[in-house]
């Protein structure tokens, strides 16, 4: 069902950066690249590590319009009560919620640009996709009200609406015409969930995260240390939380070896806020008073408890590896705990400084689903 001739040409004084991940590329009823289309202006860039995509690097870097991401959420500016000086580079973000918070996770430049939210005056028209709030609407409809804020002129952009309501029409009406009842696959029964017992025991429970100093390893190479880095890994934050209380630990020890070159990258720690912690004896001490004898210490993967433990740090007798658990909870591997929980829809709020606390979050949440199986 082609919408191309509904398509209007609309030459708008801002210039709009579309920014789509991936899994939207095909999406038949996606809005993004209809956007595009009506915007002679408008840039489409597929993928997911775009800050440095020459074409967005370019864009970004452009001056005499200034790039704003259209984002909602705690420190968004509203953009009709609050809008920019000046011709901007609107940039928005095209997936669905979870990948679209994702996009902007791994993209810091992108990230860090002023923010803005929208506030529009009637509810979506995307009557054949479900919003899921109110206030949200498609992208091509985002940016139809953006421009129409930043230029002044709402009227001049409600064209856009043209070949997205022709979609919309085409697909009811083909949905209408369509013979015989849809088939539907009967459910199978679910399979029981697995939970290990040590969580099923009542016993107090710690959902615990870590950050190392890890040297990168050479090419080729399939270990972590020895003689493929110049230093072993050192642990240099640790963090918990009790599930029963929602008491926290979050510390951080100076690196006792050189501060590899990757990793304030990725922890997204500060290089003075690394080199200003604690001791490691110090972490050791507050965490040997923070947690208890009789605990069961739940961590996503063995890595960074293993490295607590190898410098002297007490860890309760029962670990429970949530990897492993939600592994055979699941019935197939989960990969990253990033991957879980954008496969889960978990976006929690962080527990904690850094890359760590955010993660921190990620196991708890986890945690969470294994004791409500």
């Amino acid at each position: 069902m082609c919408w191309c001739r509904f398509v209007p040409r609309i030459d708008a004084k801002n210039r709009v950066l579309l920014l789509q991940h991936p899994r939207e590329e095909f999406m038949p009823i996606g809005t993004a690249r209809m956007a595009a289309a009506c915007l002679p202006r408008a840039s489409l860039i597929v993928g997911t590590e775009l800050d440095d995509a020459p074409e967005v690097r370019s864009i970004l870097d452009d001056e005499a319009e200034p790039p704003i991401l259209l984002w909602p959420g705690p420190g968004a500016l509203d953009l009709e009560r609050h809008p920019p000086k000046g011709p901007v580079t609107l940039v928005v973000v095209d997936g669905t919620w979870s990948t679209a918070k994702k996009l902007v996770r791994i993209n810091p430049r992108i990230a860090s640009l002023p923010r803005y939210s929208l506030s529009p005056d009637e509810p979506s028209q995307y009557q054949i996709r479900a919003e899921p709030r109110a206030e949200c609407v498609s992208t091509l409809e985002a940016v139809m009200y953006a421009l129409g804020i930043l230029e002044g002129d709402k009227e001049k952009f409600r064209p856009m609406l043209s070949p997205f309501l022709s979609m919309i029409d085409m697909q009811l009406d083909h949905e209408r015409q369509s013979p015989g009842p849809r088939r539907v696959r009967r459910p199978r029964p679910p399979k029981p969930r697995f939970v290990p017992s040590a969580l099923r025991e009542g016993r107090p429970i710690v959902v615990v995260a870590g950050e190392a100093n890890a040297w990168p390893r050479k090419p080729g190479s399939g270990r972590r240390n020895g003689i493929d880095a110049p230093y072993p890994d050192e642990l240099i934050q640790w963090l918990a939380i009790r599930v029963d209380d929602g008491t926290t630990f979050d510390a951080i020890a100076a690196p006792r070896q050189p501060l590899s070159p990757v990793t304030r990258t990725y922890t997204t720690l500060g290089e003075d806020e690394i080199r200003g912690g604690m001791s490691f004896g110090e972490l050791a001490e507050r965490w040997r008073a923070f947690v208890r004898d009789d605990d069961v210490v739940c961590g996503w993967g063995p890595y960074a408890a293993s490295l607590l433990r190898s410098e002297g740090g007490f860890l309760p007798r029962t670990f429970v590896d949530l990897r492993g658990s939600i592994t055979q909870w699941l019935g197939d591997k989960p990969g990253t705990i990033e991957s879980f929980s954008e496969r889960f829809g978990v976006e929690p709020r962080s527990i904690g400084r850094g890359r760590g606390g955010r993660r921190l979050a990620m196991a708890f949440a986890a945690t969470k689903l294994l004791l409500g199986a």
